[in-house]
């Protein structure tokens, strides 16, 4: 096998041991990224802040590392170039190699690298372990997506206003605060922008709580009541685990599926009458006699 090939499997190939801890690495170090990027914002000791930028700078090397090779890989590189994916990624680094420059419409794009998860939630065997049915990787979607959106408006609301108004937006943590306020559009309006950019920004999270977040809690209900009516009967072919409770073929690939037995349902002595239940079955007849009381003569 070629360099080149054994390079994509280990990038996307799961099944195999180095792919699975390649695709178990990458969303670690996303995660960790994002911790870090949150704990910078907070007045930490000089010797944390080195040890976490250093941090940080490792973490980012290496995504650069994997842009590379990816595009090294890459049989069509212009459509590699412009896919999403590789545009999230490269919005994740390109602040790390511009920091020494004055360009703060690029660096505000640092709160996007919690965005390069969105890849890896089609691989839920990996991610998710525990979520083994497609409704619960529906679930899991639709909770990243809804938190994705709030963390990226915390990022972006902070970059913007907290040089400007640092007492409002002292820290990640005040940023996320108003985003959810403006997004659920409770506006307590003790957190308020004053910059332009900011202003702007709080249009957008408005605009964004009105028509998305409804509409994905929405579908989060939906998938709630939905994987509530499952029952747990697996499929010895494809492993599917939850099926309808009256469902007696697999909906995936058609396979009889093992009898289970509701909590609900009766058993069989219950459908015959007393008469021809067994002795010990037969319901016991509780009858009050009345006493007659005593009349006095």
């Amino acid at each position: 096998m070629l360099v080149r090939e054994k390079i994509v499997d280990y990038l996307e190939d799961v099944d195999t041991t180095v792919g699975k801890w390649v695709n178990l690495l990458i969303p670690a170090l996303v995660l960790l990224s994002s911790a870090i990027f949150v704990a910078k914002t907070h007045q930490l000791p000089t010797e944390v802040r080195l040890i976490i930028h250093g941090t940080n700078a490792a973490i980012l090397v290496l995504f650069s590392i994997e842009y590379i090779l990816r595009f090294w890989c890459a049989d069509k590189k212009l459509n590699f170039l412009f896919s999403t994916y590789s545009l999230i990624k490269l919005v994740v680094i390109l602040p790390f190699f511009l920091s020494s420059i004055d360009l703060s419409f690029i660096l505000i794009l640092r709160s996007f690298r919690v965005l390069r998860l969105l890849r890896l939630l089609g691989k839920r065997r990996i991610l998710f372990g525990g979520i083994t049915t497609e409704d619960g990787a529906i679930l899991a979607r639709i909770i990243f997506t809804v938190f994705a959106i709030i963390f990226i408006y915390s990022g972006l609301i902070y970059q913007v206003e907290h040089s400007v108004n640092p007492e409002k937006f002292a820290t990640f943590f005040d940023a996320f605060y108003f985003s959810v306020v403006t997004m659920t559009t409770v506006g307590f309006g003790d957190v308020t922008p004053t910059s332009h950019s900011g202003r702007v920004m709080t249009v957008l999270m408005i605009l964004t709580g009105i028509a998305l977040i409804p509409w994905q809690l929405g579908d989060l209900i939906k998938q709630l009541v939905k994987t509530a009516n499952k029952v747990e009967r697996h499929c010895s072919n494809c492993g599917l685990s939850f099926h309808d409770e009256d469902a007696q073929f697999c909906k995936v690939c058609g396979t009889e599926l093992p009898n289970s037995q509701s909590p609900n349902s009766q058993s069989p002595n219950s459908q015959l009458p007393n008469s021809q239940l067994p002795n010990s079955q037969l319901p016991e007849l509780h009858i009050a006699v009345s006493q007659p009381s005593s009349l006095s003569r």
